[in-house]
Parts: structure tokens; C-alpha cells; sequence
């Protein structure tokens, strides 16, 4: 599995780590428990922050494309192939975009719906205690 990221692409740098993993995934360059470089070695190999492939590392168990097992090493899943179609992203922006028109359709003005979502967002956080 050969990973390039492009620093002068406007997609976030895990963001690109994260769909050239998918890729090869789906391009079966790396199979279902293939172990996979650790945080600290991909970094170092494409030259990134660490945090930077935590946090792609992070969403892809997220998404179950990888899982850690421990000490022993991080895995591609064994549903990643399945899994790596899957784009959250994608999913969450029909969600936002389909609610927005229900709520206009209802008469809600755009300041009201932005307010409304934020005062949403604030009761989760503080809730949820999320950071």
C-alpha cells in the first residue's frame, strides 16, 4: 500500500490518509487483517504529526475499516471492505441537507435554523460533556 499526501490539496491531510486507506482497501491492496503501520511509524514515513494519523487512524475504527488490537498492532477489520463504501460524511450532509428543507418548508428562516442547531449542538455538548 503506497500512501501519497499532497500538501497543497485543500482536503485536510487525514482526510486524504483516510481515503487512500479506504482505496486500498477497496483496491484489495491490503486484505481483511493485514496489519497496518503504527501511528508513530506512519507519521514518521509520510512525514506527518502524529496527532494528524491518530485522528485518521481514530475515525477509520470508527467507521470499523481498522480495529487495534493492543499492544499487538492495528488490523484492517474484517468488514472493511464493506465498510470502506460507507461515507459518513456523505450520509450525515443528505441528513443535514434534507432536515434544513423540511424546516424552511415549515417557515423557519435560515438565522432560525442556525440558532436552533447551535443551541442543539450546546445541549449535547454540555450533556454529553463532550469535548
Amino acid at each position: 500500500m503506497q500512501i501519497i499526501i499532497d500538501i497543497e490539496d485543500k482536503a485536510p491531510l487525514f482526510a486524504q490518509l483516510v481515503s487512500q486507506i479506504k482505496s486500498a482497501i477497496l483496491d484489495e491492496k491490503v486484505m481483511p487483517g493485514d496489519p497496518l503501520p503504527s501511528i508513530r511509524q506512519l507519521a514518521t514515513d509520510l512525514e506527518l504529526n502524529k496527532k494528524t494519523v491518530a485522528k485518521a487512524y481514530q475515525l477509520l475504527e470508527r467507521d470499523n475499516v481498522i480495529q487495534t488490537k493492543g499492544y499487538r498492532g492495528t488490523f484492517v477489520h474484517q468488514d472493511a471492505i464493506a465498510n470502506s463504501s460507507f461515507d459518513l460524511s456523505v450520509w450525515l450532509g443528505s441528513k443535514i441537507d434534507q432536515t434544513i428543507k423540511t424546516l424552511r418548508s415549515a417557515g423557519a428562516t435560515d438565522s432560525e435554523i442556525r440558532i436552533a442547531f447551535a443551541n442543539a449542538m450546546s445541549n449535547k455538548i454540555k450533556n454529553n460533556k463532550i469535548k
